[in-house]
């Protein structure tokens, strides 16, 4: 739908696009979950796999970002883009996941935290024990490549995994249980 578009978005600590080529590999992984899917980028940044997936069908994304500038990228892209199903929120992405979600749980997370951080595991220990997911959520996980070793939940297996340069990219779902 915004094929060739440029996302415009400031530079700030951490913040690092998701390639072309990795984004083309995970959303031909995506593309037999992503119609229709309500999506969540929890550290959004620069919002590209965010408004990916709503230019390849997903009902909604809703993207987590602590950054000001980066916020503010993110609403001027998705004015730019006339995404009215993106959904920005300026928030701690933990803080925000501490919650119990009342109205929605998400088909498809993407969750690429800033390389140096220690955020990946207790994002994903919130989104696994506030029950964020949906029956048969997707998720995806992007590291450095020099981050090998991925512990994820029991239950957790991998269905993808793939390294590009530096980065390192997996779509481990989470266990298969009724809500």
């Amino acid at each position: 739908m915004w094929r060739g578009r440029k996302l415009q978005f400031p530079e700030a600590e951490g913040l690092r696009p998701t390639g072309d080529r990795i984004r083309e590999t995970l959303f031909n992984w995506l593309q037999p979950s992503i119609s229709s899917a309500r999506c969540l980028d929890v550290f959004a940044g620069s919002g590209a796999l965010g408004f990916e997936a709503l230019s390849r069908g997903a009902a909604s994304a809703t993207l987590l970002e602590a950054d000001p500038g980066a916020v503010a990228a993110l609403q001027q892209n998705r004015h730019l883009l006339a995404a009215d199903n993106a959904i920005v929120i300026k928030t701690d992405a933990l803080s925000w996941l501490d919650k119990n979600p009342e109205w929605q749980s998400f088909d498809i997370v993407f969750l690429d935290p800033p390389f140096a951080s220690d955020l990946l595991m207790p994002a994903i220990e919130r989104l696994e024990s506030n029950a964020w997911l949906a029956e048969n959520a997707l998720i995806y996980i992007e590291t450095a490549a020099s981050d090998a070793v991925l512990s994820t939940p029991p239950g957790w297996h991998l269905l993808k995994d793939k390294t590009g340069g530096d980065v390192a990219f997996r779509l481990p779902p989470p266990c298969r249980r009724p809500r």
